[in-house]
């Protein structure tokens, strides 16, 4: 369980992005031109209706100030949830994909 400046585990990479954005009070366009990106994207990643790029993800990460690691996991955290979400079988499945893991990290 992690929290970094009350963004909790439930926090989507969208929301994150959105609060850091708001609590500096940065107009989208500002944050666009920092980062070279189309406004119009990060709009979508605010809203979850774009996936960004793990180098996207650690752009934003050091614009804002944010713990890199902590906000990787939430972007690959909304990854899983949005290919497993309408899965029966998901919590099972994410158990055996916990083991594989732990088993390829031992065998590596």
């Amino acid at each position: 369980y992690f929290c970094q400046n009350n963004y909790c585990l439930m926090k989507s990479f969208g929301e994150i992005i959105k609060k850091s954005r708001e609590e500096n009070n940065y107009i989208l366009r500002h944050v666009g031109a920092e980062l070279d990106m189309d406004q119009a994207i990060i709009s979508k990643l605010e809203r979850g209706e774009r996936k960004p790029t793990k180098e996207q993800v650690i752009k934003f990460a050091d614009f804002f100030k944010l713990n890199k690691n902590d906000l990787i996991i939430a972007w690959l955290s909304d990854k899983v949830v949005y290919d497993l979400e309408n899965e029966d079988l998901a919590e099972q499945a994410l158990k055996v994909a916990e083991e594989k893991i732990k088993y390829r990290i031992k065998t590596n």
